[in-house]
């Protein structure tokens, strides 16, 4: 069994539609994931509604069973349930779950932005059975499918995905640099390897590929520290470390155009070829499809 992805939004923070940013797409964050008939969705932003409406045309008809994975409630991750069409539609169940067990929090936040003070139509009118669900380490319909916390202000999670001995790591909204081993060396010299926690690291090992959260260039992290996110060059690092296949820099940031987000991809390229020169590095695009056989 091979794994099958699709971007549907790649931005981070707030959608960004427009001449400057239609390559890498102006849709926040929603990835795609398939093993044979089991479909994934990781996080819930406006790249959602897009996803949701090829579901239906894909599926023409026939029900649709998703699993929904969101990385944590901030509105980047959310803002595209409310307009989720298959949600509207009583032949389709979405199980939405939610870490640690028994925490319902997550659920709640999901759904209460669809009250009327938000949003003409409350959630407990939709059509499709949405189930709240723990998520611990299981199988879900033949996939194995692990959380793992991650440094981000209210908390994140990444989540891993193996099936048929491939393994998809989807790690967003994780300031990486701030739980470096090295962190202080790593700030002052930009050319000394990173050293991550143990745990991470065991994680995302051997992953074929590696959705990853790089949001700020090396020049701009100085001044958003504790923000939530990363320098794309210490994804490089953890990719290689855990020897990973293939590393897609996602969340791109809102003021970042094509061509900045292309010269940030190039930086991380470079820095590949050197830590790693099997490891391949690319920019994730809203609307790339690829299959992880």
């Amino acid at each position: 069994m091979s794994l099958f992805v699709k971007f549907w939004g790649t931005r981070g923070s707030i959608p960004t539609p427009g001449p400057t940013t239609h390559r890498y797409g102006g849709n926040t964050a929603c990835l795609e994931v398939r093993a044979g008939d089991a479909l994934f969705i990781c996080d819930g932003g406006t790249g959602l509604r897009e996803l949701g409406l090829d579901l239906i045309r894909r599926h023409q008809g026939t029900p649709i069973v998703g699993h929904m994975l969101f990385s944590h409630p901030h509105w980047d991750h959310i803002q595209g349930f409310p307009f989720f069409t298959p949600a509207y539609q009583p032949e389709n169940v979405f199980h939405i779950y939610g870490t640690p067990k028994g925490d319902r929090r997550l659920f709640g936040l999901v759904s209460g932005q669809m009250r009327s003070d938000y949003f003409p139509v409350d959630f407990s009118e939709l059509s499709a059975r949405i189930l709240a669900e723990d998520l611990e380490e299981e199988r879900i319909e033949g996939v194995k499918v692990r959380a793992l916390p991650q440094c981000h202000p209210g908390g994140s999670f990444a989540f891993s995905f193996e099936a048929g001995g491939r393994k998809v790591v989807y790690a967003t909204d994780n300031e990486l640099d701030e739980i470096l081993l090295n962190r202080e060396e790593s700030l002052r010299d930009l050319e000394a390897p990173r050293r991550f926690p143990q745990e991470l690291l065991d994680f995302v090992r051997g992953a074929d590929l590696l959705v990853a959260d790089g949001q700020y260039c090396d020049e701009e992290y100085p001044s958003k520290i504790g923000w939530g996110h990363p320098r794309a060059t210490t994804t490089v690092d953890l990719a290689a470390a855990a020897g990973v296949k293939q590393l897609a820099i996602t969340h791109h940031d809102p003021m970042q155009s094509d061509a900045e987000v292309d010269e940030k991809i190039a930086a991380c390229v470079r820095r590949a070829s050197r830590l790693a020169p099997g490891l391949v590095v690319f920019g994730a695009r809203e609307g790339a499809q690829f299959e992880v056989p």
